[in-house]
């Protein structure tokens, strides 16, 4: 998988622009506020229809324009692909594949696989559970569209429960009709939960090497889900809490409220489950931004063993966050990926220790080939 080109129009600051991708390492360099992130963001987009900020159409479309065009040009296996995807701020997006267009953008998830890193990834160990929680279902709408249909319909119950529990105080009747909305949340929560049981088990067979090696051997990490409900007891839990839910008038209990920890074990023989340090609360600055690195390497390998296919690994300004030993670790783990790279300056360490196929320099919006 590859990214041959990308064009734009009316996206963020970039009124018209067109690049052309190398298939192996891509840096764009330039000071900060230029414009280098919102390319990447333009190929986020491309591939799952939504931006890594969660902003929304409206707020990526030039401020002085209603409409904007990301087209994207691929190759898979030896076919090439196109990707128009419209932006419109009064309505939504239409997406077409080779000229043909998609009625769902579920069609699109799948075709091109990407794996973003940014410095905010490096706080998803201490940050909240919502970003936890959110980095789980962006890869697992990417690489399941079961789960994607399953998540996009909890959601829309849990929106319905929640205006339903605060039309009761005007509106009492409206309370027999409550089992109705509980039934459907089970049903697509227990499907949502057992999915991310299967993630969490998938990424533990593969993180753990990869954490070993980046902490020399000292560490052994591995991830706990933590979910709010289980599969056996969301029903009866959901039951138990409809009191109180309609007194504050939000669902309380269920998968939209699930995390998953980070345990450490230093040179411990086993991975017995729940023994081990929860670096969330406990470990290092270093400790914590080691483990996210961990993290994102798994990403890459998973997205490989499922799909049977290279990603494209997207890095945001993400270098400079790191020290030496995890800059080399993360360089020299990319190999065969498309890569492209954001960052303030061509330094000596990307020039004396990394092969770099094409640069281009971003000036207030302008770029520009240097090779």
């Amino acid at each position: 998988m590859i990214i041959k080109s990308i064009e734009l129009e009316n996206f963020r600051n970039y009124e018209t622009l067109s690049l052309t991708f190398e298939r192996g390492t891509n840096i764009l360099y330039g000071d900060n506020a230029q414009g280098k992130t919102n390319v990447l963001e333009a190929i986020y987009v491309s591939s799952t229809t939504k931006s890594h900020k969660g902003s929304k159409d409206k707020e990526i479309i030039n401020f002085e324009k209603e409409e904007a065009h990301i087209r994207t040009y691929l190759e898979k296996e030896g076919m090439e692909y196109k990707v128009d995807m419209h932006l419109r701020k009064s309505k939504s997006k239409g997406i077409a594949i080779n000229g043909q267009k998609i009625k769902k953008a579920a069609e699109l998830l799948g075709l091109l696989n990407v794996v973003f890193f940014s410095p905010e990834d490096l706080n998803i160990i201490k940050n909240g559970p919502s970003e936890r929680r959110r980095f789980m279902d962006m890869e697992l709408c990417q690489l399941d569209k079961f789960y994607l249909y399953n998540l996009n319909q909890y959601n829309k119950i849990i929106n319905q429960r929640n205006k339903l529990l605060k039309d009761f105080y005007n509106n009492p009747d409206l309370r027999d009709t409550i089992h109705i909305w509980d039934s459907q949340l089970v049903s697509y929560g227990k499907k949502i939960i057992e999915r991310r049981e299967a993630f969490v088990k998938q990424l533990n067979e593969i993180i753990y090497d990869i954490h070993k090696n980046l902490s020399g051997g000292k560490e052994e990490l591995f991830i706990q889900y933590e979910p709010d409900v289980t599969v056996s007891d969301f029903e009866n839990k959901l039951a138990a809490n409809q009191e109180r839910d309609i007194r504050f008038k939000v669902t309380s209990v269920g998968p939209h409220r699930d995390d998953f920890s980070f345990l450490v074990k230093r040179k411990s023989p086993s991975l017995e489950e729940g023994k081990g340090l929860d670096i969330r609360k406990y470990g290092s600055q270093g400790q914590q931004r080691t483990a996210a690195l961990s993290l994102k390497l798994s990403e890459i390998e998973l997205v490989k063993k499922i799909t049977n296919d290279i990603p494209v690994l997207l890095l945001d300004d993400v270098l400079s966050e790191l020290d030496s030993n995890r800059q080399n670790y993360l360089l020299n783990s990319i190999g065969d990926i498309q890569t492209i790279i954001t960052c303030t300056g061509l330094d000596e360490f990307i020039n004396n220790r990394f092969e770099i196929d094409k640069i281009f320099k971003v000036t207030d919006g302008i770029i520009q080939s240097e090779n």
